[in-house]
């Protein structure tokens, strides 16, 4: 079924996508969960601009970068899935480590980090370090 963009209230894009989604959690090698979905995307490509094989590049591109920028560093640098933590103190420790990425890149940038990774910096940063860090005013 195709749908506008205007029709979907998206205005000012010139594609709607939808993406059907399968997928099976293993464990050991055993399929134990599996679900479908679709996903929606909204894109100001022309329609003739890319194919649909492009589009789905473009897409797996986006949760590539994700996967690779923001949860691979934190399951590597800080261990999140090995972590046993649940429920609300699972929420608590995922906003330190997002904290401690940040404060790290925040140092990175300002050329002031002690070690070009997490877990070298992390050993050398204190509680009043991170605090002070926090507290400076940007350029």
């Amino acid at each position: 079924m195709e749908v506008s963009p205007e029709e979907a209230g998206l205005c000012g894009c010139w594609q709607f996508i939808a993406v059907w989604r399968e997928r099976q959690k293993l464990r050991r090698g055993q399929v134990i969960e599996q679900s479908e979905e679709y996903s929606f995307y909204a894109a100001s490509l022309a329609h003739d601009e890319h194919d649909a094989s492009a589009l789905a590049g473009f897409i797996r591109g986006h949760w590539s970068a994700c996967e690779i920028g923001a949860h691979y560093r934190r399951d590597v640098s800080l261990g999140e899935d090995a972590s046993l933590i649940r429920g609300r103190r699972a929420h608590v420790m995922a906003v330190l480590r997002n904290l401690t990425l940040g404060l790290f890149e925040l140092q990175k940038d300002r050329g002031q980090a002690s070690a070009d990774y997490v877990p070298g910096w992390q050993r050398k940063m204190t509680g009043t370090q991170a605090l002070k860090l926090l507290r400076a005013k940007t350029i």
